[in-house]
């Protein structure tokens, strides 16, 4: 949250788009004169202190989707153009408390089946919050995460940090949230997936570290570079 205090921090990695769950409302960004201004911004809420944000540093431009359906609130299609590649994006903050059906990863689940058309026109990145890992599967549950991984994986769409560092889904030794900030409450909770064809060119995958974020959130970014 404020993110206007914080964006400082992210922008020394010089995003070309950059994805912030729990992001106040573009009217409340009033960023100081030394700050970096995105040249493009779409915001999801219903609370104008905590939605998502998308923003643009570059020449890409963000345009929602017309299919977009507002009963997955915060699983938000974004059209991505103006830049060297077009590709369709997908700003996750799995949260969502009037679905009955649960508020995290069963969201992204059922998001994911809705949008099945958009999955299979490559290239796809999926990117945010997911707010789940593989350690908490329910087994009598469809939607979840091992249910996201494979049906991604179907559409050959896959996290870019298990394939960058080889690591098994639900073993992760890299961190992205550390509950209330405590450092012994670790947990890896947000994803970048993207389409094989972005797999090819994927150059580096950075994981916050505790120590240099925990002051600004209890989440850590994940920060991915293409070629």
């Amino acid at each position: 949250m404020a993110f206007r205090k914080k964006a400082a921090y992210i922008l020394r990695e010089k995003p070309d788009i950059l994805i912030v769950p729990e992001c106040e409302h573009p009217d409340k960004l009033k960023f100081p004169d030394t700050i970096q201004k995105p040249t493009d911004i779409r915001w999801f809420g219903a609370n104008p202190h905590k939605g998502i944000g998308i923003f643009s540093y570059s020449n890409y431009r963000l345009t929602l989707l017309k299919k977009y359906n507002p009963d997955f609130q915060y699983v938000i299609p974004i059209s991505v153009t103006g830049g060297e590649y077009s590709f369709t994006l997908f700003a996750i903050w799995a949260n969502n408390p009037t679905d009955p059906d649960g508020t995290y990863v069963e969201q992204v689940w059922k998001a994911l089946a809705y949008y099945k058309r958009e999955l299979g026109k490559s290239p796809v990145i999926l990117m945010g919050d997911f707010n789940s890992n593989t350690i908490w599967d329910r087994p009598q549950r469809k939607g979840n995460h091992s249910s996201v991984v494979e049906l991604l994986k179907t559409n050959h769409i896959f996290s870019t940090y298990h394939h960058h560092f080889k690591q098994i889904q639900g073993k992760e030794k890299h961190p992205t949230l550390y509950m209330y900030r405590h450092k012994n409450k670790p947990y890896h909770l947000d994803y970048c997936f993207a389409s094989s064809k972005f797999l090819e060119k994927l150059d580096t995958v950075k994981i916050g570290t505790h120590a240099k974020w925990s002051p600004l959130s209890d989440h850590v970014p994940i920060i991915v570079n293409f070629q």
